[in-house]
């Protein structure tokens, strides 16, 4: 008997050990730093290229969706150019992420940043400090034209002074970073200089991976890691939100499962310009009904080009009891 006492005391002490050198470790290693490039930008005062810039931002990039606080979505879903000087709070199981104010004030936002620091979170995921960030923007594939645009509208609005405070990680979100689970984004290949602006399956992919990030959520993932789990597209991804449980739905063309079943480009058109139904849902309604038509009909023709994946979602919202 006192042999196997001796052998769990053995055992307790080998796990507090694990745990506090795991802990010391996370720690200390969490906040490392990614050394990446430095993308080129062209900033400009063009109208056209601003028009673009403002169009992304508060339509299919959605920027506007974070980077304002909730109280201001009323007036931005009535089509006011709120600025994007933060106060919004993103809940995940990582952390608490608060994004900033990118308003060009000296102080409080991006004003003390150079145009190729901000262009590098954008494209790589890596702040002005060297660390990485979670993977909210998935611009790494973003044309360097619209790059620019946004970059240009973001410079030429009025700086507002609100400091933002961190975001706060939590122990897992900590132990994410310092496990290198989480790395600098890197474009799939040399991101193209433009794309034309058409009704194409072509440009409706760009949208849906570079700009709107639909695969981002209408995909199943692990929202620890951000790490795709399945086909892109199929749907089955749940967030939990204050007053109800939003699954994604299946946006493949599976003639069974797939959302495209049911609607034709016209429906969801329809859908896309009707903005929210349902409080609460993760879903930027709001900035997607800004989106141009052009742009509606190439994301519709892109996902009715994928191949179909069975993933039944027997329903995208459970209200909370």
């Amino acid at each position: 008997m006192k042999k196997i006492f001796k052998v769990l005391g053995y055992l307790v002490l080998g796990v507090l050990f694990i745990c506090v050198a795991l802990f010391t470790y996370v720690s200390f290693a969490w906040n490392k730093s990614y050394d990446a490039p430095f993308p080129s930008v062209s900033v400009s005062t063009d109208s056209t290229v601003l028009a673009r810039g403002q169009y992304l931002i508060y339509g299919p990039a959605h920027c506007a969706t974070c980077h304002i606080a909730p109280e201001d979505y009323d007036a931005m879903s009535a089509g006011e150019l709120v600025p994007l000087a933060g106060g919004n709070e993103i809940v995940i199981p990582p952390g608490i992420f608060r994004p900033r104010n990118l308003t060009p004030d000296v102080e409080t936002g991006i004003g003390s940043l150079t145009n190729e620091e901000v262009a590098r979170v954008m494209r790589f995921g890596v702040g002005h400090d060297g660390r990485v960030l979670f993977p909210f923007m998935p611009f790494e594939n973003m044309t360097e034209e619209d790059l620019n645009a946004i970059i240009s509208f973001l410079r030429s609005r009025p700086p507002v002074s609100k400091k933002i405070e961190a975001s706060d990680y939590t122990f897992l979100g900590k132990a994410v970073l310092a496990f290198g689970m989480i790395k600098p984004t890197t474009p799939g290949a040399t991101p193209k200089k433009a794309l034309k602006q058409e009704a194409t399956a072509v440009y409706g992919e760009y949208l849906a991976n570079s700009v709107a990030n639909c695969a981002g959520c209408h995909s199943p993932r692990d929202l620890k890691s951000g790490e795709f789990l399945g086909p892109k597209f199929s749907g089955g991804l749940v967030f939990e939100e204050k007053n109800a449980f939003f699954t994604t739905p299946n946006l493949t063309p599976d003639p069974e499962t797939g959302l495209l079943a049911t609607w034709n480009e016209e429906s969801f058109v329809t859908r896309l310009k009707s903005g929210l139904v349902h409080e609460g849902t993760p879903m930027p309604w709001s900035s997607f009904a800004m989106m141009d038509e052009v742009d509606m009909r190439a994301i519709y023709r892109y996902l009715n080009s994928l191949p179909p994946t069975k993933n039944l979602i027997e329903k995208t919202v459970v209200m909370k009891e």
